[in-house]
C-alpha cells in the first residue's frame, strides 16, 4: 500500500510517501480501505517529537479516518467486509495512523458510517466531535436551557461544541476573530457571537445571560485569565479545559469556591472505547439529521502530507490565520 510515513521525528519535511506492507488484521481487528483522513494538531506534535508516544518505525501519522471494511480478523463481531465505517484514536500508543491506503485497527475504535454521510465529513468530525461531546456531556452534563460559552466558536472543537450544544437545546455564546467567522458561527447555531478582537467580551456575556452568567464554559484555547472566566460564571457553573499543556494561569481561589464552580480537564485519547462510542452514537444521529456539519478548509492527497502538516503548524503554532476549517487527506 502507499502511505505517508516518518522514520525519525522532526519538521514536516521528514514525512515520506511510498510503499509499505499492507497490514493484516489480527484477532478483533478490522482492515479499513481509507477514503478520507483528517489532520489534527496532535498529529503534528507526535511527528515533531513534542509529545512522546510509543511508535513503531516507519510510523504512519493520523488519528482519524473514514472508509470501507476490506477484511476482518478472527473474533470481529461488529463489522463485516463492505461496511462503511469511521473512527479516531489511531496513530497513538503504538497504533499505526491513517494517512495510508489501508489502516488496521481494533473494531473497538470504529463506528458505522451512516448512509448519506460523506467519508470526508465523518473524518473531519471524528476527533474534534468526540472531544466536544466528552466535554459537554461526560464532563459537564449539559442540559437544555443552560448557557454555553465557547472560546473559539469556528475552530475544529469549537464548531462542534456550538452545534452539539444547540442540538441539546442550550443557549450558545461563541467568540470569533473576524466578521466572516462570525457569520459562520451563526450558521452553526450560536445565539450570541462576539468578536474578541473588537468587542467587549465580558459585557456581551453579561448582556446575553442577563447577568446570570455562564453555566458551561468550554475553553478550547490555553487558559490565561481564570479571573475573568470565574467572574462570568453562573453559580455552580462548570468549566472545561482541554488545551495548553504548559499554561500556568493564576487561579483565583476565592471566587471559585464561593460560586461553587467546577473545573474539568480531560484528553480525548485517554477515554475508553465504550465512553467514546456513546459520543459516536449521538454524532451519527446528528450528522444524519443535519445538526452536525463538518467545516473543511483544505484537502491534500496523502502524497502531500508534508505540506498538510506545514499548513497545520503554521496555523496552530504560528497563528498565521491561513486555515479556515479542518485539513482532510485522501488517497493519492
Amino acid at each position: 500500500m502507499n502511505a505517508a510515513y516518518i522514520e525519525t521525528a522532526g519538521a514536516p519535511d521528514v514525512i515520506r510517501y511510498g510503499e509499505l506492507p499492507t497490514p493484516v488484521p489480527g484477532a478483533g481487528e478490522v482492515l479499513v480501505r481509507v477514503e478520507a483522513a483528517s489532520l489534527n494538531p496532535i498529529d503534528t506534535y507526535i511527528r515533531a517529537g513534542i509529545i512522546a508516544m510509543p511508535r513503531a518505525l516507519p510510523y504512519i501519522p493520523g488519528c482519524d479516518l473514514a472508509g470501507t471494511v476490506e477484511a476482518v480478523g478472527p473474533g470481529v463481531r461488529r463489522f463485516a467486509v463492505g461496511d462503511r465505517v469511521w473512527g479516531s484514536n489511531q496513530g497513538l500508543f503504538g497504533r499505526q495512523g491513517t494517512f495510508a491506503e489501508f489502516c488496521c485497527t481494533s473494531e473497538d475504535w470504529l463506528y458505522p458510517l451512516p448512509t448519506g454521510v460523506r467519508a470526508e465529513d465523518a473524518a473531519a468530525l471524528a476527533l474534534v466531535g468526540i472531544t466536544a461531546h466528552l466535554g459537554l456531556f461526560w464532563r459537564t452534563d449539559l442540559k437544555a436551557g443552560e448557557t454555553v460559552f465557547v472560546n473559539g466558536g469556528t475552530g475544529g472543537v469549537g464548531s462542534a461544541v456550538v452545534q452539539m450544544a444547540k442540538a441539546t437545546g442550550a443557549n450558545v455564546i461563541a467568540t470569533v476573530g473576524s466578521a466572516e467567522k462570525a457569520e459562520l458561527a451563526r450558521e452553526f447555531g450560536a445565539d450570541t457571537v462576539v468578536n474578541y478582537k473588537t468587542d467587549d467580551v465580558a459585557g456581551a456575556v453579561r448582556a446575553a445571560t442577563k447577568g446570570h452568567g455562564v453555566d458551561v464554559w468550554f475553553e478550547t484555547q490555553p487558559p490565561t485569565d481564570f479571573e475573568r472566566t470565574f467572574d462570568l460564571m453562573a453559580p455552580r457553573g462548570r468549566i472545561v479545559v482541554m488545551a495548553g499543556r504548559k499554561a500556568m494561569p493564576v487561579f483565583p481561589n476565592g471566587s471559585f469556591y464561593l460560586k461553587g464552580l467546577s473545573l474539568f480537564g480531560f484528553v480525548m485519547f485517554a477515554m475508553t472505547p465504550d465512553e467514546q462510542r456513546r459520543c459516536a452514537d449521538d454524532m451519527n444521529r446528528w450528522m444524519v439529521e443535519g445538526q452536525l456539519k463538518a467545516l473543511i478548509g483544505k484537502t491534500f492527497p496523502f502524497s502531500q502530507a508534508a505540506a498538510a502538516h506545514k499548513l497545520q503548524e503554521d496555523n496552530t503554532l504560528g497563528k498565521q490565520g491561513t486555515l479556515f476549517g479542518k485539513i482532510i487527506a485522501v488517497p493519492g
